[in-house]
């Protein structure tokens, strides 16, 4: 399965949840969310800085992390960034694949 990693920052109110029902039950909302996506959890941590949460999920496709995210980010109470990671063996595949490109002004 592809995984993907989603880095969260709260909003005040989001702010104002956690503060109220601590990382554990936020760690579990977010694993009930992506399992009804079909996707599964592999990672879930608290950060200091501009992202409040880093997640590492392996989901079926980019849909399906569409709507868990999308749900998500629906309640207002937290921003979502999604990045689509790629396995070593992936990037192989990719470098073997000759794409014509011309670079401005050449």
């Amino acid at each position: 399965m592809p995984k993907y990693l989603i880095q969260a920052s709260y909003m005040p109110e989001g702010a104002k949840g956690l503060l109220k029902e601590g990382g554990s039950k936020r760690r579990a909302a977010a694993e009930q969310a992506l399992k009804a996506a079909g996707g599964k959890v592999e990672a879930f941590y608290f950060a200091f800085g501009d992202v409040d949460v880093f997640v590492i999920i392996d989901a079926p496709d980019n849909a399906s992390v569409s709507a868990a995210s999308l749900a998500i980010s629906a309640t207002g109470a937290v921003r979502t960034k999604t990045v689509v990671l790629l396995t070593p063996e992936e990037l192989d595949q990719a470098a073997k694949k000759k794409v014509p490109y011309r670079a401005p002004g050449q």
